[in-house]
């Protein structure tokens, strides 16, 4: 059984982590009793830290490990969740620094913004799209607080699962007139395309990992609200950011967001 006060160092260490730009080692080591619900309070806490120091609220939350590779690579049979913050969301023509990060990768995401309550237990594909106002083109800046970005699934939890940064295009669209499954992607980074996707990468359908989202979030009394964003699940590998960079990421369809970095 983890304390609560154990609870609060490990947000603690998690977040002056961020701050100074220190990767630690990994928590499981320390206290092997750290499982994935213990993890998720600690990510409680963490966000809950961020909001008051940081002077932001939540806006939404994202998904990680949605592809079976990633699944298989960490021993997990199903996603993880994290919080989306108003101060992590980037915009369109802002000029990144590298600065604030320790390891940062980059990920083509599509956006989901709701109009209406996601609450579990039996949400399914449908209800997430009819509960969808919009889906738009996004990218997330992944960037974990570990050495070597080399984490168990409990660890990512508690590390609020990577999150650090995001940008939503500016295109948005009612998600009834795609099959977001066969929504093709390309990924391209100082023009060169690095990787290509579809819909189907996320789960079998982007709107699964939400259905999965919100099912899993009723077990701990909480629901995806009207005007939250979600991060529905990278459609790719993770790409290496380096100073310099320019990204984009076009989805058939629904066009395309990019992302610039400086040192």
């Amino acid at each position: 059984m983890i304390q609560t006060n154990t609870i609060d160092q490990i947000a603690f260490e998690l977040f002056q982590a961020e701050k100074q730009k220190k990767a630690v080692g990994k928590f499981v080591d320390r206290y092997p009793e750290l499982d994935e619900a213990f993890a998720y309070e600690v990510q409680e806490r963490l966000i809950d830290m961020k909001c008051k120091e940081e002077n932001t609220k939540r806006i939404g939350r994202k998904l990680g490990l949605t592809s079976k590779a990633k699944q298989e690579m960490m021993g997990v049979h199903e996603p993880s969740y994290g919080v989306l913050l108003e101060s992590m969301q980037l915009f369109e023509g802002d000029k990144i620094s590298l600065t604030p990060f320790i390891h940062p990768k980059l990920e083509p995401e599509i956006a989901f913004i709701f109009d209406k309550e996601l609450k579990g237990p039996h949400v399914t594909v449908a209800d997430v799209l009819n509960a969808t106002k919009f889906i738009a083109p996004a990218v997330e800046l992944i960037d974990s607080r570990f050495h070597g970005f080399s984490f168990t699934l409990q660890d990512a939890v508690a590390d609020n699962s990577s999150s650090s940064r995001f940008i939503i295009g500016e295109t948005f669209y009612s998600p009834k007139d795609f099959d977001l499954k066969l929504m093709g992607m390309v990924f391209k980074q100082n023009g060169e395309v690095v990787v290509t996707g579809a819909g189907a990468a996320v789960m079998g359908h982007p709107a699964r990992a939400i259905a999965w989202l919100a099912n899993r979030l009723y077990k701990v009394g909480q629901s995806i609200q009207p005007g939250e964003i979600v991060l529905s699940g990278s459609l790719s590998a993770a790409i290496k950011i380096e100073p310099g960079d320019h990204f984009s990421a076009e989805f058939d369809g629904i066009g395309s967001v990019e992302a610039r970095f400086t040192e």
